[in-house]
């Protein structure tokens, strides 16, 4: 499974491509607008440090000015990849950018009806919801395991981007689930890393190391 860096913070995409882990990035008005400087540059900032796809929404509702603004952002580098919202006018946009070669991610996607029409209008990724079907008392990762069914019955190449992660387990469900990418705040990609025992673990090491080091560097 891919793994994305949902946020539009330089610093925190530069640690984690550090890392060699970082696959992609997500983006979105909000995450953007939390950053200094204008939009056009924080977005190829981004993609001159990230080697993949890099998500910038419109913030545009009707299909010809979605068109438009997908167009001029693609313009900006080659790994950008176009979010479009799950509506009627957004599916239109998506038939016409992605038959333009321009790569789509569908989002705010909450039914399997909604993944399966983004899917047959050319969309290069969907983007299922889950902390907030959660949210509502609906499970979330369900959602994901419908999309991949569906997608599997027909061959469709339209990858599945689990979003809206909310913490590890959120993270471990989507990958058993099958979903291509999981995108994630950089607070819940730390967490990744974390377990008490490995810590406990480390303490204990460093303990023992400690008490004969001297003896075992001849010091």
């Amino acid at each position: 499974m891919k793994l994305f860096l949902d946020t539009a913070h330089l610093e925190d995409i530069k640690r984690v491509a550090a890392m060699g882990l970082l696959d992609g990035v997500t983006t979105n008005p909000t995450l953007i607008s939390r950053e200094e400087g204008k939009f056009k540059d924080i977005l190829y900032n981004i993609c001159e440090v990230v080697k993949g796809p890099v998500n910038a929404e419109v913030v545009s509702l009707k299909a010809d000015e979605m068109i438009a603004e997908g167009r001029e952002l693609a313009k900006l580098h080659e790994n950008i990849v176009v979010k479009i919202p799950m509506t009627p006018d957004g599916l239109v946009a998506t038939k016409t950018l992605s038959s333009e070669g321009i790569p789509v991610n569908v989002t705010l996607i909450f039914s399997p009806s909604q993944a399966l029409l983004a899917a047959k209008a050319g969309a290069a990724y969907v983007s299922p919801f889950l902390g907030r079907l959660d949210d509502i008392s609906h499970v979330g990762m369900e959602l994901v395991q419908q999309i991949i069914a569906i997608y599997d019955n027909y061959g469709f190449s339209t990858e599945v981007l689990a979003a809206s992660l909310r913490h590890p387990m959120h993270v471990v469900e989507a990958a058993l689930a099958g979903a291509d990418i999981a995108t994630l705040p950089p607070k819940v990609f730390d967490q990744l890393f974390k377990h008490p025992l490995t810590d406990i673990g480390i303490d204990r090491f460093l303990a023992d190391w400690n008490k004969v080091k001297d003896r075992l560097l001849g010091q």
